[in-house]
């Protein structure tokens, strides 16, 4: 009852959000409704880890939880009540942005890639995985601040070694360790993430568009070239390499891919082009971290990353609203498409290989 929903601007498996004002204030928050359809007893314990990560976590660069809030039993929510997290409001992600056909210049690539290392650099040093970084993860408010968002996939880790769950990650971000079956990682799979988002932000459209596991692995060996035991050791150890490497070659033969870096990314700055290839480096060993990313020369050299507060206002815009309103100019009459045409984006959800029991598609808490 302290708010008043203005509209919803995201939805996802978690459930919804809303950007809703305090009665009280008039300040604006987003209310994360905390979806419990599937739960039978109890709380969800992925919301629960995502309010316990958040709780600990307390950066500039990293959304803020306000307070937890319960709605009354209604028809609405089946006579149960609804448990809301209580978020500070962006008025964008970064996805809404770029779908709206938002062109950055470099300070402000800069800008936007320095704040997400800093966010990602503290979250890793308190041993906090995010695990699905990614445009529509990304807000952005009108002071230029970008913020992590959606821990609802995070989880603490430590150096013992336990297995995690290689079904995380949404499908485009994804790295390859992740495709291949590992279950024994690190902040490293966070950073392939940030190395598509950047990549991006600097071709302004996703890099690596598969539309199922074995599509995205196979389009990054042909951009990244056909790994091998000597270039990534442990390779061939990982749990899916030697189903991979069978319909490989069952398409293409024993040839390997060839790496296309040069071919696809030549045309970008000499130090753009350094950055990029440490952040997508096939062997988690090998790739960048983002203490280290931050250090590159990427960002000390002219021209400088903006600062935020210089960063232009844009017209509020998230990716539900963007591809809400690409739905409706589907639907409207010819002549009235035209002034809705925008770039289109989607994120598909993997639906796994088809040789995959469902047993390795539950999350391992």
């Amino acid at each position: 009852e302290v708010y008043e929903k203005v509209e919803q601007v995201g939805e996802g498996t978690y459930g919804q959000v809303y950007k809703a004002r305090d009665k009280e204030t008039g300040q604006f928050v987003a209310l994360k409704r905390v979806r419990m359809d599937n739960e039978k007893e109890g709380f969800p314990v992925t919301a629960i880890r995502e309010i316990k990560i958040l709780k600990v976590l307390n950066h500039k660069n990293v959304v803020q939880l306000k307070e937890i809030v319960t709605s009354k039993a209604s028809e609405y929510n089946h006579g149960k009540g609804s448990i809301y997290m209580v978020m500070e409001f962006s008025d964008h992600d970064l996805t809404g942005l770029t779908d709206a056909g938002t062109r950055f210049t470099t300070p402000q690539i800069k800008c936007y890639m320095k704040q997400l290392l800093e966010g990602l650099a503290y979250c890793h040093k308190n041993r906090v995985l995010h695990r699905d970084i990614k445009g529509s993860n990304l807000l952005i408010n009108n002071e230029g601040q970008l913020k992590l968002a959606d821990f609802g996939l995070a989880r603490p880790f430590d150096d013992s070694g336990r297995q995690l769950t290689n079904r995380v990650i949404t499908l485009w971000y994804r790295p390859p360790e992740l495709l291949l079956g590992s279950q024994n990682y690190g902040p490293a799979v966070d950073m392939w993430s940030v190395g598509c988002i950047f990549a991006e932000l600097l071709l302004r459209k996703p890099i690596l568009p598969g539309r199922n596991e074995f599509e995205q692995i196979d389009l990054i060996f042909k951009t990244f070239g056909t790994p091998t035991e000597q270039t990534w050791p442990g390779l061939t150890k990982l749990h899916y390499y030697s189903m991979v490497s069978t319909q490989s070659q069952q398409q293409y033969g024993n040839k390997p891919h060839p790496s296309r870096f040069q071919e696809k990314f030549g045309m970008l700055d000499k130090r753009a082009q350094e950055l990029l290839n440490a952040l997508l480096a096939m062997d988690p060993a090998k790739r960048i971290t983002a203490k280290a990313a931050l250090d590159h020369d990427y960002f000390w050299e002219a021209p400088f990353p903006a600062k935020p507060e210089e960063l232009p206002k844009y017209p509020q815009c998230h990716e539900f609203t963007a591809k809400k309103r690409r739905q409706d100019a589907a639907k409207a009459p010819p002549a009235q498409q035209q002034q809705f045409a925008q770039p289109a984006q989607q994120h598909p959800v993997s639906q796994g290989f088809a040789q995959i029991g469902r047993a390795s598609c539950r999350e391992r808490v």
